[in-house]
């Protein structure tokens, strides 16, 4: 953290999540005088990860997309500086094991298919068909990576050449949209016969979501966290953040908007039980949508019908999370950089993630596998997660009042019961033994995310993609006022860092069609892929920048030095 000094700046932005640091950078290299509040004690949000003993545990990073060099993180990352942490495509993505079938999904999709055809010849046409969809909506993704800006920053002529352009790129998704909820059995059912052959996919909520992952595999976009875990992304930023001399201010709650008409004048928040005032000419809200309506802007400016359909719109779950050291390397255990997931058979479509440790489907990884600076050589770490939901065994047992969750003994006791549960399904589905080689084990459940990202019933990413979240348009830019713009996960329908990135490039372009036109046109151009980077910084618009980050070392990596030295 850094002082303030001063309490007038052009740009605030609520929260230190991947989107607010890449607002905050992007700002600072602008030029413009910029202060973050974040309500937790360190950068990140949900990539902060955490440190314990000599173990890095990547948390909420299942794998990644858009940040590999074409990508349009590192498109984004790009603008701010060239020392941004690099990532590694990922071959092996995830493995699905049930009691009668499994099977890998990895960039070789020909393999993938020809195994499907071998196992179940009787579904070759539709096992075809069904690849070739997947194929072309891949193709779609990487054709159109340069239509990321929304229309509001458009002019009419640009509505209209995106609007071709989105249509083009939808194509392949439109035969399939339809079959979403209880309707996705119908969907595959289009394509295949055999009853395994249907399970495979009982893990998703809508077809297109058994159709996109493969689509990415084939296109290979999927890619590793970069070394160190996925908490350098937010490092990195927070040191660009510093280097411009933008001001980052953690363990700031933020209380309200000030305002004078249809404009935001500045900010009050709590930092340390003390009551702060900061003045600013535009806030970009990278934070809960309704935590910003119901809790920020005042009651005057918007409709409570507004605020409903903020409340009742579908939002991705949470997830019980369990963490684990190990004294033994994740190898040993017989994990490799896949993504597992297990489940039974004959349970229904609602079963596989309705949040019942005794039933729902299961994710593993093992972080250590995929970058060894997270633990000491020889020993590893593992991510266990299921979909998990807010109001499960009446608020995890927790005490509540007023939006606050008292967790005693009973909460620490219920998590412990779910854990313990989650492992031993684990242990016999895949005939390992995890509980004697626990060296550390740490469990949060959706009350612990909401805790430190503020994100409603502690929601992983936001609001869906779909059919009523996109008529009720709970997802937008602008807000009642004219000078505050809503940003991150809930500024668009969807999840991930690119998401973040996405809603970051766009709230800054928003404030740069009024401050600054011509910043505005060739970042603008820059997004659309009519404007080099090599253009952008032949320009005076960016503020100088050393490229000078590097990576700290990880507890592992410490340990390890500090042994050798010894040595």
């Amino acid at each position: 953290m850094n002082q303030l000094t001063t309490t007038n700046y052009d740009i605030v932005i609520i929260g230190a999540g991947i989107s607010g640091l890449t607002s905050g950078a992007l700002f600072s290299r602008l030029g413009y005088k910029v202060c973050i509040l974040e309500m937790d004690a360190r950068p990140g949000g949900y990539i902060a990860g955490f440190n314990r003993m000599d173990f890095r545990f990547d948390s909420a990073i299942h794998w990644l997309n858009q940040c590999g060099n074409d990508g349009l993180v590192s498109q984004a990352f790009r603008l701010i500086g060239t020392d941004f942490p690099k990532t590694k495509t990922q071959h092996l993505i995830k493995k699905i094991i049930s009691d009668d079938y499994s099977i890998d999904l990895t960039t070789d999709i020909e393999s993938f298919q020809k195994k499907l055809i071998t196992d179940f010849p009787e579904d070759k046409d539709g096992i075809e068909q069904f690849i070739n969809n997947a194929k072309k909506i891949g193709k779609s993704f990487k054709k159109f990576r340069n239509i990321n800006r929304n229309l509001s920053t458009m002019g009419a002529f640009e509505k209209a050449s995106r609007g071709l352009k989105m249509l083009q790129f939808v194509s392949p998704f439109i035969p399939h949209i339809s079959y979403s909820s209880d309707k996705v059995e119908l969907g595959l059912k289009k394509y295949f016969s055999n009853p395994k052959l249907l399970n495979l996919f009982k893990s998703e909520p809508d077809l297109l979501s058994c159709l996109i992952p493969i689509g990415w595999a084939y296109i290979q976009d999927y890619q590793l966290p970069p070394e160190g875990g996925s908490q350098t992304f937010a490092e990195w930023l927070e040191h660009v953040c510093y280097e411009c001399h933008a001001t980052i201010h953690y363990q700031s709650k933020v209380q309200s908007i000030s305002t004078n008409n249809e404009f935001a004048t500045g900010i009050e928040y709590i930092h340390k039980n003390e009551s702060k005032n900061i003045s600013c000419k535009y806030i970009i809200a990278a934070c809960d949508a309704h935590f910003l309506y119901d809790q920020l802007l005042p009651k005057s400016k918007y409709s409570q019908h507004f605020l409903a359909k903020i409340e009742q719109s579908e939002i991705y779950a949470s997830a019980f999370t369990i963490s684990i050291a190990l004294d033994c390397s994740g190898e040993s255990l017989g994990f490799d950089e896949s993504m597992y997931f297990i489940a039974d058979n004959n349970l229904s479509r609602k079963a596989y993630s309705d949040g019942n440790p005794q039933t729902c489907g299961i994710h593993i990884m093992s972080g250590s596998v995929r970058d060894k600076s997270l633990a000491p050589s020889g020993q590893g770490t593992l991510t266990i997660f299921i979909p998990s939901y807010f109001d499960q065994y009446n608020y995890w047992e927790t005490e509540q009042n007023n939006n606050t969750f008292k967790r005693g003994e009973a909460y620490k006791e219920n998590k412990k019961q779910v854990a313990s549960i989650i492992i031993e399904r684990i242990e016999k589905k895949l005939n390992i033994d995890i509980q004697s080689h626990i060296l550390y084990l740490d469990i949060a459940t959706p009350i612990t995310h909401y805790r430190y990202t503020g994100n409603r019933n502690g929601s992983m990413m936001g609001t869906r993609p779909g059919k009523k979240n996109m008529q009720a348009k709970v997802a937008q830019y602008k807000t009642p006022l004219k000078n505050v713009f809503q940003s991150g996960h809930w500024a668009e329908l969807g999840g991930g860092i690119p998401i973040a990135v996405k809603a970051a490039l766009n709230s800054t372009l928003l404030v740069l069609k009024r401050e600054n036109k011509p910043a505005f046109k060739l970042l603008a151009g820059y997004m659309d892929g009519t404007v080099t980077i090599e253009t952008i910084e032949k320009t005076f618009f960016l503020v100088p920048y050393s490229n000078n980050w590097v990576r700290k070392p990880t507890p592992a990596e410490k340990t390890a030095k500090k042994r050798g030295n010894n040595d």
